[in-house]
């Protein structure tokens, strides 16, 4: 197969960075150079037939060429991107940012033409421009000092384009410059996030902040320290920078969310610059992702769990939430978000909720988790959002979707399993050696109102009975001490039904209190001043429909064995979401 290279490319590149987006050239050698920390990097010798060059460098995000073995010498290639340096001893590199394989080398044979070796002496690199792609006016006034990489406080992840291969690379190491006083200089040089790499001594973007994160600390045999951390974003692409030490002194309070920043000086002109990039994932596409994949995904939240607070290892406690999207395929999965997103999220509205960078979990099937470098955004000004919403308000709602999550759990075990009463005890569930769990739409026909409160110890963790001293003090027999006062604890005994069949069920104090509506100690009070109106708490509770989710599992006392069902969790019922499920059961049961 016959190839025409583009002759006068390689003197054009050094140049004149204005070349032809489909620049053909042959690679007549290729060279790993000395590297003894970060990704490998390859001197490419280039030929366009009439002239060649040692003076090519591949950047880290093509390494894959090699390492696949198809970037080898007299292959054909097509150059689809560069950007023109100036090394410190003067010599001009040309990184390659962007290229395909035209051509094996197998095919190709031998060498194209009869080149000379291109003279660049004396000769500066053209500026720092990709060769296509976008770019920023010089005179731009948002422009500031560019940033020099003398200093080692800040690290810059690699930046990551529209192109999937620029995500994950290695970290470059950069300071940002001082923010001025005065406005930033017209004549720096504003450069797109995607040309830069670990060759620039001196650059300028200017970006959109998407994401920035609290200060955090550390300590350990090294010493301390502090950091933090914020995503920027422009036409091109987006990267993430970590400040440190002093450098979070600095520019802490001068990075903010949303607004536009050149060389961590405030930008004025933010025409352009997008809000936010992300590559959504659908959500039926989850399946196909590997295990630990951070995608970006957006649905609406058909539902929101409450908010629960869980311990980990390190003794720290956390508040998480539970979202159930669903997309215009028509599939659901669960996506949970952590300490302040979690309780400040509201999905009283059934809202839009993109997230970026969230990690893809095996845990239940298929499930989403937030990341502390994720972007959770509600009802996010994106055309994805409003074609999503439009979908979803115009029939999407009425789609009973099929969730990736399987039936969540709710602690030491406990599945969403629905069953009815009946299913219960012909099943004969919570005979075995483990406790079953079972969930439940049934309603309230009586509550036992006597007994139901009891006197406990006011300390946070015992929940004892204390015994009245008949002197002002109340005794804990756990503790081993008296005290001026106590706290109410509630402990219901309830017979609930469904269409079939009826079973007493035992709810301790925060179901209890979900159940009736009012805390234990309101109770307490009406009971010891206002008769009437604590009998009416109960009335009013008779006959309401909730969901239960419940423990049922086979005890004995004085030899005596009965099944004790427990309410771990009283919700209210979605009729929508619990009618879908019936119609769901229908479909199943007509196939």
């Amino acid at each position: 197969m016959s190839v025409e290279l583009t002759k006068g490319a390689v003197e054009a590149l050094i140049n004149s960075p204005q070349a032809d987006s489909r620049i053909i050239l042959q690679l007549l050698n290729i060279r790993q150079l000395s590297n003894s920390s970060g990704p490998s990097r390859f001197r490419l010798f280039m030929s366009d037939g009439q002239h060649s060059s040692p003076s090519f460098l591949l950047a880290t995000q093509l390494n894959h060429l090699t390492e696949d073995n198809l970037l080898k010498p007299n292959c054909v290639c097509i150059v689809k991107k560069t950007i023109n340096n100036t090394l410190a001893d003067g010599r001009c590199v040309v990184v390659v940012l962007d290229m395909e394989i035209l051509q094996s080398a197998e095919e190709t044979g031998e060498r194209i033409g009869s080149p000379s070796l291109y003279d660049a002496t004396g000769k500066k690199c053209s500026p720092q421009k990709p060769s296509s792609g976008s770019s920023v006016p010089a005179s731009s006034p948002s422009a500031a000092v560019p940033v020099s990489s003398s200093k080692k406080n800040t690290t810059l992840s690699s930046p990551r384009g529209h192109e999937k291969d620029f995500v994950g690379k290695s970290p470059m190491k950069a300071s940002p410059a001082k923010a001025s006083k005065s406005s930033p200089s017209s004549s720096a040089k504003v450069m797109p996030i995607t040309s830069l790499n670990p060759y620039q001594s001196k650059w300028t973007i200017r970006a959109r902040v998407t994401n920035k994160s609290s200060i955090r600390t550390w300590s350990n045999s090294r010493g301390e320290g502090k950091l933090f951390s914020f995503e920027i974003v422009d036409e091109s692409g987006e990267i993430k920078i970590t400040a440190f030490n002093d450098e979070v002194d600095k520019f802490f309070s001068l990075v903010e969310q949303g607004k536009a920043h050149s060389s961590i000086v405030p930008c004025d002109d933010t025409g352009g610059i997008p809000a936010v990039l992300c590559d959504f994932v659908p959500i039926a596409e989850l399946e196909n992702r590997e295990k630990d994949t951070v995608v970006d995904v957006i649905g609406v939240c058909k539902r929101a769990e409450d908010v629960s607070r869980i311990t980990t290892k390190t003794s720290r406690e956390v508040s998480k939430r539970a979202l159930h999207l669903i997309d215009t395929t028509g599939r659901e999965v669960t996506a949970t978000l952590w300490g302040e997103e979690a309780e400040k999220f509201d999905g009283s509205q059934q809202p839009v909720v993109a997230i970026k960078g969230a990690r893809l979990s095996d845990f239940g099937g298929r499930s989403l988790s937030a990341l502390f470098s994720s972007t959770v955004m509600v009802n996010p000004d994106l055309p994805e959002a409003f074609s999503l919403r439009a979908w979803y308000d115009q029939g999407g709602y009425a789609i009973d979707g099929q969730s990736l999550t399987e039936m969540r759990s709710l602690g030491s075990g406990a599945k969403t399993n629905w069953k009815t009463l009946s299913d219960v005890k012909s099943e004969q569930l919570g005979q075995g050696e483990k406790a079953d769990y079972f969930t439940c739409l049934a309603s309230v026909l009586y509550i036992r109102k006597e007994n139901c409160l009891y006197q406990a110890c006011p300390s946070a963790d015992c929940n004892k009975k204390v015994v009245d001293q008949q002197n002002g003090l109340y005794r804990c027999e756990k503790c081993n001490r008296e005290f001026p006062n106590f706290k109410y604890r509630l402990l219901l005994s309830a017979n609930i039904a469904d269409f079939g069949e009826n079973q007493w069920v035992t709810c301790f104090q925060e179901t209890a209190e979900v159940l009736l509506g009012h805390s234990a100690e309101a109770l307490g009070q009406l009971r010891d001043t206002d008769v009437t109106a604590f009998d009416e708490v109960f009335q009013k509770t008779s006959f309401t429909t909730h969901i239960f989710r419940n423990r049922v599992k086979l005890e004995t006392y004085n030899d005596e064995s009965r099944v004790k069902v427990t309410v771990m969790e009283v919700l209210p019922v979605d009729h929508r979401e619990y009618s879908r499920r019936l119609l769901s059961n229908i479909r199943k049961l007509a196939s």
